[in-house]
């Protein structure tokens, strides 16, 4: 379990440091497709060099998403997201570490990020003013999607060496769809490291970006069992070595 949680806590880390660095730190030279290209190099990277170790999950919704479709332990659960929230609150330490080392920079919505310190929000805390409710949307469509692709790309007939390729991707394309709506987080460790920097409406807004990938991760489980999983999935799900 101790190399689990090192895992855990060290892809998270990537994740954030890689994917929010970029958006802190380059966001007005790379753009938003460079931005979402770093969020699927962090995860890609990740699941090759530790998704050996503790499975890569780097998320509190993909953890939920695993436990729901059967494919997780849920006592492990809260100790998963405990190291993924920890890693991430220590990169974004280390990013605004960084950040601040540049005369002008703030942590709140200042003109040098948007919104501020690359946290998730709505209404005039989304970067193209999207409402409550598309955000909502689209953090649950999102994150249901992510776990379907999850889902089939670790299923034990898929090609599990493409696994963290297609998940990377995945991640990628999520983030160039909706980085203009919400920012993207379907990812709530994620959204808490950002937001304890950013302050203010980022912590007042951040129970959505909570909930909304939560609801997301279960849904998409969900479907997955209903309509996509084979007889073997089903099996392991429940326990049993698929004959």
């Amino acid at each position: 379990m101790r190399r689990r949680l090192g895992a855990e806590a060290f892809g998270t880390f990537w994740l954030v440091l890689g994917g929010c660095g970029s958006a802190v730190l380059a966001g007005d030279k790379i753009g938003f497709a460079g931005v979402a290209l770093a969020f699927g190099l962090t995860v890609l990277t990740m699941a090759y060099a530790v998704g050996g170790i503790s499975g890569g999950h780097f998320n509190p919704a993909v953890t939920l998403g695993l436990v729901v479709a059967g494919r997780f332990d849920k006592k492990d659960a809260p100790l998963y997201v405990v190291a993924q929230v920890v890693g991430a609150i220590l990169a974004a330490i280390i990013i605004a570490a960084i950040a601040s080392g540049v005369k002008g920079f703030e942590f709140g919505d200042g003109p040098m990020h948007a919104p501020g310190f690359a946290s998730n929000g709505f209404g005039d805390r989304s970067p193209g003013g999207y409402s409550f409710l598309a955000v909502a949307v689209a953090e649950v469509v999102m994150t249901a999607f992510f776990l379907i692709v999850i889902l089939g790309a670790t299923a034990k007939k898929s090609v599990a060496e493409f696994g963290g390729l297609v998940i990377g991707l995945a991640l990628t394309l999520i983030h160039l769809i909706t980085i203009p709506v919400s920012n993207t987080s379907v990812n709530p460790a994620r959204s808490i490291s950002q937001a304890l920097f950013a302050g203010g409406d980022a912590l007042i807004q951040l129970p959505v970006f909570i909930v909304a990938p939560a609801v997301g991760a279960a849904l998409g489980a969900l479907a997955w069992k209903a309509v996509l999983a084979g007889p073997e999935e089903t099996e392991l799900a429940q326990g049993v070595e698929p004959s």
